[in-house]
């Protein structure tokens, strides 16, 4: 750095509010330090809302404009830039309000430039047509701004004075204090101590942490041999027997960097009382205080540094994780503002009191639908449970609770109990009964089962633990809601809908539209070596879901009628009326005893992915009305045309060319009509009715997409061993994508199937659930057969024409969409494992649901 360059520090994420009369340079400035997406320019607003940047008396609707850009990078966590002269105390006043609703620190940079060098500037510039009293009045205005911008809530201001210093200064952007996202763990998140030192040193060492003693053997230090750090969420203080060694023990991991913390309200409490500031001594910051006091003087002022200096929160590992206190919404995370440390050290409140005297707090956990998982302390609760990828670790240890850890990533919980009850709580701990509501329910504790409209109205983001955030456009919600409401099962035994399945690739053969080769390609090129071929079965997907007995039901499920499962379509719709649902129910579960899978896989129910044949058994009225009528169409209307046309050709017409299209037409007419009918055989009731499981989806507690689907279709033979006039096996073979032999084989099969009229097969990872080159793995590519594929595409899609017009078919569409589908079943499964309320494991399952209406070709 030379003797003149001045570095200016700014924040990663503020709002930069360029100062400086026109003619001192910002926009230059501004062009040469920052992205050109940085910078709002008002000129250039000028510009967009009247044609002429020098129009000035289009300022008010360029800053409306100007605001409205700003506003939107700000919340979406972009630096802005603002080139404005910015010189009245009202136009800096709106740049600080905005800074201040978006939670991010606003910043002045002041370009000092001599009131002359401003006036020869714009005296260069035709566009600039305005007198030196001009330049004057603005610098007077400057003059009189630059020593009380500190006091309008600028939290960083640069003056630079002259031209030199302006063409000398850099931008150093800085992150923020709580961007640790460099730091990936793994960590061990640990919830409030109060003091609790001896069960914190019991806690790190099950944790597996060795300890590190001063000569006085007090603990100064914890070390993990696999390198994992600890994050304290607050509250290491009060109310507990031994705050000072709590203290000593986090101050010596945080210093050796083998921990990190936020504050909580108690080390906020603590710091004010140990400055010397009047606070009230209550909720055990007396304790405390008087601990301390037998500390010595360098330690309490240690400690107040400690605690003054801590921030907020922590982002943590890219972005995934969150850590403060008292939790904090999406909205505010890497965020930097009063009102975000305010949230992170007390949570938000209804400004009410419950019965003890204690403020109700507003449970923002189950609004939460951020991407981060969020872990945090402050208000005790006997268990940790997960609330939309939150946890409260605060299970109330100086109450008599435990002290609780979150092993992260794994999501392990480990946990102490406490050596007694060290501090008898205002609100009795566990309580006896579940925290009543408020008058107006707002900060109620939502029922599990209680489902809200509000939750799928509108545009939606889903969180999934697969594939991201998977959106849900407000017109595909509505759509959804209209089929869930309409003629859906009961949302609670809706625990899945099968995603749609991406086609194969375009087969390039002259005659074939779909062909094995492009299915192994696919997974070849994704890294996937193993595959199994299954036989694509002539039916519908079905979803079953068997209750061992009506008591299961009514537990698990809250079926007080009896029920005791469902069997339902892709859009939720049960296949027969609740009679013969039941007669199949009973009969599948009879299956499920006899092949003793209740006790194999320690459960009361069972989800079965299946296919429920015959085809005609969901879609009769689609057979007979739409396929059927052109089958009996064609053989009425083509014999009496071809009869026609042989005996113009007789009589010397040229019809040739025409008799011909047209006996192709009756041929594939006739190819049509046999190709749907074996999709067709006669039922009565459940007589002819055959079900074929192919995947075990979830039962109490459990989920399956990490078992290899050798395992599914093997438990799924049983079931056919123990019930083979309902239950069909599903054939299968299994291909190494890598060998050609194998391949080969699995082509002779397809061809096979396809060959004796099959509808052909599909193609999945044989591992089941897994991550590619290209991320989530599509769970099946299905290859149908050529005949197969007359019933989708008509009787003529095989006439070169045709097929050539069909490869331009696009299925980059249709492949996203089976992934985004798959990723919320998997997500709705796993909630429903984890024993998340009803609401929560419904959100998926509507989205699956309304992503069914999105406009991609339905015959792919």
């Amino acid at each position: 750095m030379t003797d003149t360059e001045q570095q200016l520090a700014i924040p990663q994420l503020c709002l930069v509010a360029l100062v400086g009369v026109s003619g001192s340079g910002k926009s230059t400035f501004a062009a040469t330090r920052f992205n050109p997406f940085e910078v709002i320019s008002s000129d250039f607003c000028r510009g967009l809302v009247s044609g002429d940047e020098n129009n000035q008396a289009a300022s008010a609707d360029a800053f409306d404009v100007l605001y409205y850009i700003a506003g939107k990078r700000l919340a979406a966590g972009l630096l802005t830039v603002v080139d404005a002269t910015n010189i009245q105390p009202d136009a800096r006043k709106k740049l600080v309000a905005l800074a201040r609703a978006h939670d991010v620190l606003p910043v002045a940079i002041v370009l000092d430039v001599p009131e002359k060098v401003c006036v020869e500037r714009n005296a260069q510039r035709a566009d600039r047509d305005f007198g030196a009293h001009v330049v004057r009045r603005q610098h007077d205005q400057l003059r009189r701004s630059l020593r009380g911008l500190a006091r309008e809530g600028f939290r960083r201001v640069h003056v630079l004075r002259g031209v030199d210093e302006v063409q000398a200064a850099t931008i150093v952007r800085e992150p923020l204090l709580n961007d640790y996202r460099h730091e990936t763990g793994p960590f061990d998140v640990i919830g409030d101590v109060h003091g609790c030192r001896r069960e914190l040193e019991t806690l790190l060492g099950q944790l597996g942490y060795a300890m590190v003693r001063d000569e006085a053997g007090r603990a100064v230090d914890a070390v993990h041999p696999e390198g994992r750090r600890v994050v304290f969420v607050g509250d290491l203080v009060d109310r507990g027997p031994d705050s000072p060694g709590v203290l000593r023990l986090a101050m010596g991991m945080v210093a050796a960097g083998h921990a990190f913390a936020v504050p909580g309200n108690h080390e906020n409490k603590l710091v004010r009382a140990l400055s010397g500031r009047n606070v009230q001594v209550t909720h055990g910051l007396a304790e405390t205080l008087a601990q301390l006091a037998d500390e010595p003087e360098e330690f309490r002022k240690q400690v107040e540094v400690f605690c003054r200096d801590l921030v907020s929160h922590l982002v943590l590992d890219g972005g995934r994780l969150v850590v403060a206190h008292a939790g904090l919404k999406e909205a505010y995370h890497g965020r930097a503002s009063g009102r975000v440390r305010s949230f992170a050290l007390y949570g938000e409140t209804t400004g009410e009191t419950d019965e003890f005297g204690l403020p109700v707090r507003y449970p923002w956990a189950n609004d939460y639908r951020g991407r981060a998982m969020v872990l945090y302390g402050h208000t005790p609760t006997p268990e940790p449970e997960w609330i939309n990828n939150t946890m409260c670790l605060d299970t109330g240890c100086v109450f008599g609770g435990r002290l609780t850890a979150l092993r992260y990533p794994e999501k392990e919980l480990v946990a102490v109990p406490a050596e007694q009850i060290w501090y008898e709580p205002v609100k009795p701990f566990p309580p006896a009964e579940p925290a009543a509501s408020t008058a107006d329910g707002v900060a109620a504790r939502r029922e599990p089962d209680l489902l809200d409209i509000t939750d799928v109205l509108g545009k939606r983001a889903v969180e999934t633990g697969h594939h991201g955030r998977v959106t849900v456009r407000e017109e595909q919600a509505a759509g959804a809601l209209e089929v869930m409401s309409r003629f859906a099962l009961d949302p609670r035994w809706l625990l899945y809908l099968p995603p749609t399945m991406a086609p194969c690739a375009t087969s390039q053969r002259s005659d074939l539209l779909e062909h094995p080769a492009e299915a192994f390609d696919a997974y070849r090129t994704d890294g996937v070596a193993q595959v199994v071929c299954e036989e694509k079965h002539m039916g519908s997907r079905a979803v079953a879901l068997v209750c061992r007995d009506a008591a299961t039901a009514r537990a698990r499920f809250g079926a007080t009628d009896g029920t005791t499962g469902a069997v339902y379509t892709r859009t939720g719709r049960p296949f027969f009326d609740p009679g013969l649902t039941e007669q199949l129910l009973e009969r599948l579960r009879t299956a499920v005893t006899a092949a003793g899978l209740w006790t194999e896989l320690d459960t009361g129910w069972l989800l079965l992915d299946c296919e429920l044949l015959p085809w005609s058994a969901k879609a009769e009225d689609l057979l007979r009305n739409q396929y059927a009528a052109v089958g009996a169409a064609a053989r009425a209307a083509l014999p009496v045309a071809l009869d026609t046309l042989r005996m113009a050709q007789a009589s010397g017409l040229d019809v040739d060319v025409l008799l011909d299209r047209t006996r192709a037409r009756a041929d594939n007419s006739e190819l049509f009509a046999e190709a749907y009918r074996r999709y067709c055989w006669p039922t009565d009731g459940l007589d002819g009715v055959r079900l074929a499981p192919f995947q075990v989806l979830a039962t109490d507690g459990a989920t399956y997409h990490d078992r290899d689907h050798g395992w599914h279709l093997a438990l799924a033979d049983r079931l056919a061993d123990a019930a083979p006039d309902l239950v069909q096996t599903t054939r299968r073979l299994v291909v190494d994508t890598t060998d050609p032999e194998s391949t080969a084989a699995g082509t002779a099969w397809w061809e096979e199937l396809t060959g004796a009229g099959g509808e052909g097969m599909v193609v999945k990872p044989y591992a089941n659930l897994g991550r590619g080159r290209r991320g989530l793995l599509q769970p099946g590519i299905k290859v149908r057969g050529r005949e197969y594929l007359r019933i989708i595409y008509g009787p003529d899609y095989t006439e070169p024409a045709n097929l050539e017009r069909l490869r331009q078919r696009g299925l980059g569409h249709k492949r996203s969409l089976a992934l985004r589908e798959y990723a919320l079943g998997l997500e709705a499964l796993e909630r429903a494992a984890r024993g998340e309320p009803l609401w929560r494991v419904h959100e998926p399952v509507f989205a699956v649901l309304a992503l069914e209406s999105e406009p991609v070709d339905p015959r792919l």
